[in-house]
């Protein structure tokens, strides 16, 4: 979530960051953020420090007293020492100077994301998903993984390896397993 008085620099930023990837939400209207944040919960905030309603340390101070955890990147056109021991002390995570250099912003989204545990690895979420799937499709056939191994003619702790998504299955042995749950291959990766 990007909060900043500024209309033309929110949409300039979910512009930057949704071209990454990310999913971003705007607000121009400190007074209304902290709603927005219990409702939406995001996992990253970049908060304007001057704003005509409220001012962005006093905005930390409320998100602070409902949510320790959410990473708060500070952004200001005045720095000064005191905005950013302030800062600093409600935990938030870097404080940027405006005008900003866009590759430096994105370094410290991608500091936030790795140091806060955000990135997702797509063959992580991959293997996590067949693994799943299988599982369920076995489960719903009233299968043992030793029963299972039988009929696809694969080891026990292999199958075991794929569903806990511990080890990447080969094509092959993916349609081996496929043919002894009755399911098209297809149907592991769907959506």
């Amino acid at each position: 979530m990007v909060i900043d008085d500024d209309v033309d620099l929110c949409r300039f930023m979910k512009d930057v960051l949704a071209k990454d990837g990310f999913r971003v939400t705007t607000q121009s209207d400190a007074g209304q953020a902290v709603a927005r944040i219990r409702k939406e919960r995001p996992h990253i905030i970049v908060l304007d420090l001057m704003m005509p309603e409220i001012g962005g340390v006093d905005l930390l101070k409320a998100i602070r007293k409902f949510d320790t955890d959410v990473a708060i990147i500070i952004f200001t056109g005045y720095p000064s020492v005191d905005s950013a021991v302030a800062s600093m002390k409600l935990e938030a995570f870097d404080y940027i100077k405006k005008p900003f250099d866009v590759a430096e912003f994105r370094a410290v989204i991608d500091k936030v994301i790795r140091e806060k545990g955000l990135l997702v690895d797509p063959v992580k979420n991959l293997l996590a998903t067949v693994g799943a799937r299988l599982r369920q499709a076995r489960r719903d056939k009233g299968l043992t993984l030793k029963e299972l191994s039988r009929r696809a003619s694969l080891s026990v702790s292999l199958l075991s390896q794929i569903e806990r998504a511990e080890s990447s299955a080969s094509i092959g042995s993916l349609y081996r397993i496929s043919q002894a749950l009755d399911l098209k291959l297809a149907e592991l990766f769907a959506e």
